[in-house]
């Protein structure tokens, strides 16, 4: 009996599958096939909704309830909207403190205060001890459409460009687990990223929160819609030295990595020089890079390749396993 595995809440390649091959061939609409991260729908309106089961609740730089928030606010933001309303669902476990979930409570609304969003409604479960883990939440988010980005209106030689080091978030949670006993200076980047609104108005064409699965599965969910291929520049990616000697000593590709405060910005050829040194003008940007471009060579159509350190070059897939578990 085929049963369900880790790996489909990867980011990766199982997980793809399984939203092409169940979820969209069930309820397949217009809306739905885009699978964007989220809904551009009528009367000027984005949707999204995402859940939150990241073990343990805090973690250097965030919690749960900061993750919730920014998590949901980013994808409407990388879909060209504007976020201003959220829907928070809660499922606790018998016996959670009061004092933990306040603490929560409170992470949540300073959360939604700095990423200008209001909490409109609501609903909560309780399970019994045993059959939940302290808390669960799912949100809805709600914004007002400013852009409507496609990947049908890239073309050669537009730029890609990354928001800031990868690799963070993914780090963050492995250490505050104290699995593989490292200590290393490492904070999750989790982060609203209201100020890339105005990118929409500036030549950004494309975006992507880099969450599960990393930069490598974000770019390849592009670059198998294009009839081009993709480059990436290996010694163009930012990455903290705390993070590359992490992922060296742990022999982890940083480029699998989840973040929760960076993304992927597609950008116009003639814009996007201008369109980085904004980025890089905020706070949370100013560790932005151009990592690439679209080609016409080398590689053939939908390929993404990596243009290694050494000089060769490497073709570049989606995850195929469960690099660490219950990182949001």
């Amino acid at each position: 009996m085929k049963k369900i595995s880790l790996e489909l809440g990867s980011g990766g390649k199982l997980m793809r599958d399984f939203i092409t091959q169940e979820i969209l061939q069930t309820f397949r609409n217009s809306y739905l096939e885009e699978l964007a991260d989220a809904a551009l729908l009528p009367a000027n309106i984005a949707l999204t909704t995402d859940s939150y089961v990241v073990d343990p609740l805090f973690f250097p730089g965030g919690d749960i309830g900061t993750l919730c928030v920014n998590g949901t606010v980013n994808d409407l933001i990388v879909s060209g909207a504007k976020p201003q309303f959220l829907a928070l669902s809660l499922i606790l476990e018998e016996g959670l403190e009061w004092t933990l979930l306040k603490k929560i409570l409170k992470s949540i609304k300073k959360a939604a205060d700095e990423a200008e969003v209001l909490i409109t409604t609501g609903d909560t479960k309780v399970v019994r001890q045993g059959q939940g883990d302290k808390i669960y939440i799912t949100t809805a988010g709600v914004g007002e459409i400013i852009a409507q980005p496609s990947w049908e209106k890239i073309k050669p030689g537009d730029k890609i460009i990354v928001t800031g080091t990868l690799g963070e978030h993914s780090l963050a949670i492995m250490l505050a687990r104290g699995e593989f006993g490292l200590e290393a200076e490492i904070q999750s980047d989790c982060a609203p990223l209201n100020y890339l609104l105005p990118c929409w108005q500036e030549g950004a064409l494309w975006m992507r929160d880099i969450t599960r699965g990393g930069l490598a599965s974000v770019l390849h969910e592009l670059a198998e819609r294009l009839p081009y291929p993709v480059i990436v520049n290996e010694a163009a990616i930012p990455l903290s030295p705390p993070v590359q000697g992490a992922c060296e000593f742990l022999g982890i590709d940083p480029l699998y990595l989840a973040c929760e405060g960076r993304a992927v910005v597609v950008a116009e050829k003639n814009k996007a020089e201008k369109l980085l040194h904004r980025i890089k003008q905020h706070s949370l940007g100013q560790t932005a890079a151009l990592i690439g471009e679209v080609a016409t060579s080398p590689g053939r159509p939908g390929e993404l390749l990596l243009h290694t350190l050494s000089g060769g070059w490497r073709l570049l897939e989606p995850l195929t396993s469960e690099l660490l578990p219950r990182i949001c």
